[in-house]
């Protein structure tokens, strides 16, 4: 198993999959509880619910589960949300608060930087590598973090989450037309609720990678799960669902790469 699968495009758009992997070493299966093996907090079928909805997209995905270790953690362990409830760089619970390993099992920090080393730090510099490649050939790269996650969570957040959260670190990872883009196509999708920076802000991908100043804007989706499948075992994917969704996501792909055009011959400009 390779750790991640990067399939490259001709567009300024480039899509992150962090959290769609299903693998897990046998050695790290072995030690997880029942809870654990049902690997319930994957972005179930993120790549299936994208794929088509833009030519010329580049995707950078993780083939590894998050339980083995969360591409989208800092590195170094820091929480994305002080004072709230999350899940770590190696998570030892799952989004319900509930340990995933046997008693003893839990990784200590050898193992942790192990996993780092084999896993976090190979999709990384895949992802910096696509980045690096789009904006030298368009003068600019857009990062397009997909996520998806169960609508009702009591531990991690109150309430029904809506279908479209939209996360730029409050406005600093990406140009505020870019937002703006994504925001307008969620609030006029009809049948769906979105909010921006709410809960989800967007994760260590995003604000690691977001840097407008130099070319580079990042925005992270996390689209309830409501949205295109089953949100409960065994966690199917419902095209008729899926089907109203897609039209929203293609455009907002879509409008960000009409964009990018634009504001990639401002960047060369600007910085020639």
């Amino acid at each position: 198993m390779t750790p991640v699968s990067v399939n490259e495009g001709f567009g300024p758009v480039i899509l992150g999959q962090p959290h769609g992997g299903t693998f897990v070493p046998v050695d790290i299966l072995d030690r997880l509880n029942e809870t654990g093996r049902g690997l319930a907090d994957t972005d179930w079928h993120i790549t299936r619910l994208y794929e088509g909805l833009h030519d010329g997209a580049t995707v950078v995905a993780a083939n590894f589960h998050r339980y083995v270790i969360d591409a989208n953690r800092d590195p170094s362990g820091v929480s994305l949300y002080p004072g709230q409830n999350t899940t770590g760089l190696c998570p030892t619970s799952d989004f319900d608060g509930n340990p995933i390993y046997r008693a003893g099992g839990e990784p200590g920090p050898d193992e942790i930087e192990a996993r780092r080393q084999k896993f976090h730090a190979p999709y990384h510099t895949a992802l910096h590598a696509q980045i690096d490649r789009v904006r030298e050939k368009h003068g600019i790269a857009i990062l397009y973090d997909c996520h998806s996650i169960r609508s009702d969570i009591p531990y991690l957040f109150d309430g029904l989450l809506p279908v479209f959260n939209i996360g730029t670190n409050d406005g600093k990872t990406c140009a505020p037309d870019l937002e703006e883009i994504v925001v307008d196509v969620c609030q006029n999708a009809g049948g769906f609720d979105a909010i921006v920076n709410g809960r989800f802000k967007g994760g260590w991908t995003t604000r690691h990678y977001g840097d407008p100043r130099n070319g580079i804007h990042a925005i992270q989706m996390e689209l309830a799960q409501r949205a295109y499948m089953i949100e409960a075992p065994p966690w199917n994917y419902c095209d008729d669902l899926a089907q109203i969704v897609r039209p929203h996501l293609a455009g907002i792909l879509h409008n960000l790469n009409e964009a990018a055009h634009l504001l990639g011959q401002e960047f060369e400009t600007h910085h020639v």
